[in-house]
């Protein structure tokens, strides 16, 4: 399976639907082709797995009680993958540990069959939010690793520095330099990472958990 890169980022509303049962995959799929979301039909964890997921923000809706692979040991290949797009789960029948299991690796919702529409369509919008964000924060973050390594050795000093908190003064008293030799490898550190504040810069290496 070949992950989104942040060039395959759309506006579209991707929506991967994995189940073994042929109605439920008709029912929900037809729905969801009718609102306008891109609907990409498996009947199989297997088959999805050795498909391309080419779109984004993209969601999973997935039966938790599959042959050959069930919904947690595929989202769980996925995270191995480093793929880890939001799980909906939909099931007739479970056990506790799997919906645990679910949870624990980020799962958005589990709904049990015979479900609401519009809980399934409530979770779509959250997972598709959420992978949105995800999304953005990786291209922030593959950005910040490229800049770094446009950085001299003192300048990368100077921003471990910076996303530790120190001010000028500090980083001044930190390095053994002057002030304005610090302002210096301060601006350049802005400049060649394409940050507007140091408040970006702590963002960006200290990302929220």
């Amino acid at each position: 399976m070949t992950a989104t890169s942040p060039s395959n980022i759309n506006d579209s509303k991707h929506v991967y639907l994995i189940d073994d049962d042929d109605s439920m995959r008709k029912t929900i799929g037809n729905m969801l082709e009718f609102l306008d979301y891109q609907v990409h039909i498996f009947s199989s964890a297997l088959d999805f797995l050795e498909s391309s997921i080419n779109g984004a923000p993209a969601v999973i809706i997935t039966d938790m009680r599959m042959p050959d692979m069930n919904g947690v040991e595929l989202q769980a290949e996925l995270i191995k993958r480093g793929r880890q797009i939001p799980f909906i789960f939909i099931s007739g029948q479970s056990t506790v540990p799997q919906t645990i299991s679910a949870m624990k690796q980020g799962a958005i919702d589990f709904l049990v069959k015979p479900f609401d529409r519009d809980q399934l369509l409530l979770a779509i919008v959250r997972g598709l939010e959420q992978d949105a964000t995800n999304m953005r924060s990786y291209i922030e973050r593959a950005s910040l690793e490229e800049g770094l390594k446009a950085l001299a050795p003192r300048e990368r000093e100077v921003f471990e520095l910076l996303a530790l908190g120190f001010n000028n003064a500090q980083i001044q008293e930190k390095l053994k330099i002057s002030l304005s030799t610090t302002k210096q490898y301060k601006s350049e550190v802005m400049r060649k990472l394409n940050l507007r504040s140091l408040a970006q810069l702590l963002a960006l290496k200290n990302p929220a958990a």
